[in-house]
């Protein structure tokens, strides 16, 4: 059965002035890809208008809620105890939003609910990448 989950997670943008701006998103997981943890940003928080959606590791996810992770386009790092902050990096800028902690961990449990670290089958994810890729090559 292919399972989605979704919670509302409320970031805190951290501007160049040092002000904190209120930016609404949704975590999202499915278990149809079980690696991956999705943080969908609403059209009227986008530059152009459109919604955008983050894709990173679940393994990313819990390594930042412990200490500083990523090596690419996303890195996440605690900020004391009750926040965590992720930093997202495109051709447009860079951005740093925090996010409650206790939230993140919630969201990445049931995550761990629905698909046991480990017992993620990536099979049927690598057969559709291919896919995608080379087309019926």
């Amino acid at each position: 059965m292919d399972i989605t989950l979704e919670q509302p997670a409320r970031g805190r943008l951290m501007t160049a002035d040092e002000r904190e701006l209120p930016v609404p998103a949704t975590l999202r997981y499915a278990s149809t890809d079980p690696l991956a943890v999705h943080l969908d940003f609403p059209p009227e928080v986008a530059l152009d208008g459109t919604g955008v959606t983050w894709t990173f590791g679940r393994a990313l996810l819990e390594e930042g809620l412990r200490g500083p992770a990523g090596t690419g386009d996303v890195h996440i790092w605690p900020c004391g105890q009750a926040r965590t902050v992720v930093e997202f990096h495109s051709p447009y800028g860079l951005a740093l939003l925090q996010f409650d902690t206790a939230a993140l961990r919630r969201f990445l449990l049931r995550t761990y609910a629905v698909v046991a670290a480990g017992q993620e089958d990536i099979g049927a994810a690598v057969e559709e990448g291919l896919n995608s890729l080379f087309g019926s090559v």
